[in-house]
């Protein structure tokens, strides 16, 4: 069920929900929500996270079938929406917009979503199932809820650190990485689902 164990695919897997995550180009974000006032505590909002990302990791093909989906059809779906959030990323845009009646819940919202455990990045847990075995995105997600709750924990050595220059500079670099990982995501499935369909 969870297969076998390769560095190679835990590193892979570690980047690719690492860039679409992007917690480092959330961190002006965070940044401003602690300037006014809002409260965000790194374990909760790590916990929450990791906790959405398991339940999605293992009930999400279920869900899936109830509307015979596959998973090939729902990667390109996902590669499609990391492509939107990375022209987001690259272009200084906002293409999925927030609502006025949003909870107001800074660790849960927007913190944790959709920030963290957001539509882009849970459409990508499923996504590269058909890539990679699922002991390896397991411990990805695991490493990188270690990463989210060290950066939500020293926001603000991290702004001391690094200007917003050098993170603006980030975030467009991890731009380009998400566009390419939707466009070889949407090649790779697209490929997958035509064979079959040839196959039949």
């Amino acid at each position: 069920m969870l297969g076998v164990f390769n560095f190679q695919e835990f590193v892979s897997a570690f980047f690719v929900l690492f860039a679409i995550i992007d917690i480092v180009g959330s961190i002006p974000i965070i940044l401003a929500l602690k300037k006014r006032k809002h409260q965000i505590k790194a374990g909760k909002a790590t916990l929450l996270s990791f906790l959405m990302f398991v339940i999605f990791f293992f009930v999400g093909e279920a869900f899936l079938r109830l509307f015979n989906v596959d998973i090939a059809s729902f990667a390109i779906a996902g590669s499609l929406i990391v492509f939107v959030m990375a022209l987001e990323m690259i272009l200084d845009i906002q293409i999925f917009q927030e609502t006025e009646d949003s909870p107001k819940d800074s660790t849960f919202f927007p913190v944790v979503f959709p920030l963290i455990a957001g539509a882009g990045s849970l459409t990508t847990l499923i996504s590269i199932r058909s890539e990679f075995d699922n002991i390896n995105i397991f411990l990805a997600v695991l490493a990188n809820m270690v990463v989210i709750y060290l950066i939500l924990k020293l926001t603000k050595k991290i702004e001391q650190i690094l200007s917003i220059g050098i993170l603006y500079m980030i975030r467009k670099f991890f731009g380009i990485i998400l566009m390419a990982i939707a466009v070889k995501l949407f090649t790779s499935n697209l490929a997958y689902l035509i064979d079959t369909y040839m196959n039949r």
